[in-house]
């Protein structure tokens, strides 16, 4: 299991309860965490993985291109 963009460290998907630590995912709760074992399971995270980090990447570059605005378009005035 190699998490794409996952490589650095500790991971936590945003709003999921999972983290990509040491090569491994994990499924984390207040009570504690489990190693997600099932390789099927373990494909869909690493692809959702894949597509969060493709997603903050256009993000950032289309911030980059607008002048860097990272708030632009979020609850301001219109």
């Amino acid at each position: 299991m190699t998490a794409p963009g996952c490589e650095s460290g500790p991971v936590a998907l945003a709003r999921c309860p999972v983290v990509f630590r040491d090569g491994q995912w994990w499924l984390v709760a207040g009570a504690g965490a489990i190693l997600a074992t099932d390789p099927v399971f373990t494909s869909a995270l690493d692809g959702y993985a894949a597509a969060a980090a493709a997603a903050e990447r256009a993000v950032a570059e289309l911030r980059a291109r607008s002048g860097g605005e990272p708030d632009a378009g979020r609850g301001g005035p219109r």
